[in-house]
């Protein structure tokens, strides 16, 4: 069954989320541990280098989705993390870009430090699938 996005305002458009995704009878549901630039071997990858993180980032969180046999337009929620709000805002053009017409409840926070020196972002998600 197809996830409904819900949003009584159209502001959220230019920033590609949905105040809330409503889900009927999924019988799978994937919560997603915080996924970042790191290669598969642990390390951060792209120290300092915002566009290059989100595009590391995004590529682990499709791995994740397709080991468990979802994709990108399964997701219904992402929680952003980034010790840089202005710059992730700066480079949101490559969120947009990745996640195309997918639009799922979306929060971003800015946190004062990540794991890694230079990491600049994380991502948490939930998917759902019937």
């Amino acid at each position: 069954m197809k996830n409904k996005a819900i949003n009584p305002w159209k502001w959220q458009d230019q920033f590609g989320f949905s105040q809330a995704i409503e889900t009927h009878r999924h019988e799978r549901v994937l919560h997603i541990t915080g996924q970042a630039p790191i290669s598969a071997d642990g390390q951060l990858v792209h120290a300092w280098d915002m566009p290059a993180q989100l595009n590391a980032t995004l590529d682990n969180l499709e791995a994740v989705l397709a080991e468990a046999g979802y994709e990108l337009a399964d997701l219904v929620r992402l929680n952003w993390y980034t010790t840089d709000v202005d710059l992730i805002v700066q480079h949101w053009s490559v969120i947009l870009s990745r996640l195309g017409d997918v639009r799922p409840a979306e929060t971003l926070l800015g946190v004062s430090r990540l794991l890694f020196p230079g990491q600049l972002l994380e991502i948490e998600a939930t998917a759902s699938k019937s």
